[in-house]
């Protein structure tokens, strides 16, 4: 049970399973399989509110991310504070549990192999840093507070993260963890004493998630926005509403796509997919600062990398290492997304691109 139907549950609200879980899963072989079910309900209805909220306007969008942050941040902190009181160290032994290997696909399951695997997996947690650097458009001095705005937060939700996970490991055994609803699993166990906690846990846990979503869409649809200004994708992408001052069209139609996936498939499916299309763009960004430094280093920089021949080259490796570590399926998808993405490219926007254009303006 995901922690929208937790969270539904608590309030004694019952969504048949048919309409609250996804079509498709994957089993332990990395294949799709039907569960029998038919269109997973809550999880579109969460894109459709968090792109609904984004067309609505910048300021509105920021007031709402704001106060969602503010409540996931209350719950893990309640979560880190109170479960601490409960955790039993025995459960910390051994620390690195012992790397196995899964016979039907090969991969790494604990150890360190296991600990590298799981972070190519959960990478997508981070993609919301990434996403800030999306709004210098919409931001005050862009070049001194992204980069603080950026690090901070970073810093910030890694030392949560860490505690978070030696909190719930501590509360109960790695092996009951690996459900749907980890850190409710986790207080669950503990028993009466934490009893209160679980209904705030699943909340939390929903609206989190719902954050994540809000900070993917805003993203992905300036990035489409860019992309649309530049003649790489059809100008609706760039269509400005005209009082909102959003992207609205393409914020709809970004969501529509998204909302689709979510509905089709398993939220652990759609994160390795998201966790090694951001992996590899981050390893092509590491490499194209490179390139620049090499190729143009008389280009003008309002954001520069210290120590960028240390930075970009371990990034790059680093970005690369992960991937590998992803299951061989995640491969196969990731080729066909970029299959896709070749098509797009040279079937639309080679062709409107504005470089491509200023090229054929200046042989002619």
């Amino acid at each position: 049970m995901c922690s929208s139907d937790l969270m539904m549950a608590d309030f004694g609200v019952i969504i048949p399973a048919a309409w609250s879980q996804a079509p498709y899963l994957v089993n332990d072989a990395h294949q799709l399989v039907a569960t029998g079910a038919i269109l997973n309900i809550p999880a579109m209805a969460i894109v459709a509110i968090t792109a609904a909220v984004l067309i609505a306007g910048i300021t509105e969008s920021a007031i709402f991310n704001n106060a969602i942050v503010l409540l996931k941040v209350s719950v893990v902190l309640l979560v880190i504070v109170f479960g601490f009181l409960y955790v039993n160290p025995a459960n910390w032994q051994p620390f690195i549990p012992a790397e196995t290997t899964d016979p039907i696909t090969g991969a790494s399951k604990y150890g360190l192999g296991g600990i590298f695997a799981a972070a190519g997996v959960i990478f997508f947690a981070y993609i919301g840093f990434e996403t800030i650097s999306t709004a210098a458009q919409e931001t005050k001095n862009p070049q001194r507070t992204l980069p603080i705005g950026i690090l901070a937060s970073l810093g910030i939700c890694t030392a949560l993260y860490i505690l978070m996970s030696l909190v719930i490991t501590g509360l109960a055994p790695y092996t009951m963890l690996n459900v749907p609803a980890p850190v409710y699993v986790a207080v669950d166990n503990v028993g009466p004493q934490l009893a209160w906690l679980k209904p705030v846990v699943t909340i939390g846990a929903t609206v989190g998630l719902a954050s994540t979503i809000m900070a993917l869409l805003y993203g992905q649809s300036r990035i489409f926005y860019a992309m649309s200004r530049d003649g790489l994708l059809p100008p609706i992408f760039s269509k400005v509403h005209p009082k909102r001052r959003t992207p609205w069209a393409g914020t709809a139609l970004t969501a529509v796509f998204a909302g689709l996936m979510a509905g089709l498939f398993p939220i652990g499916l759609l994160g390795e997919l998201v966790s090694v299309g951001t992996l590899l763009a981050f390893a092509m960004i590491c490499g194209a600062v490179i390139y620049l430094r090499i190729s143009r280093p008389d280009l003008p920089r309002a954001f520069k990398t210290p120590l960028v021949w240390l930075v970009a080259p371990g990034g790059m490796l680093a970005c690369l290492y992960l991937i590998s570590s992803l299951p061989a399926a995640t491969f196969v998808r990731l080729v066909v997304w970029l299959a896709i993405g070749i098509v797009v490219y040279f079937g639309y926007a080679y062709w409107h691109s504005r470089y491509h254009e200023k090229t054929l303006g200046a042989a002619e």
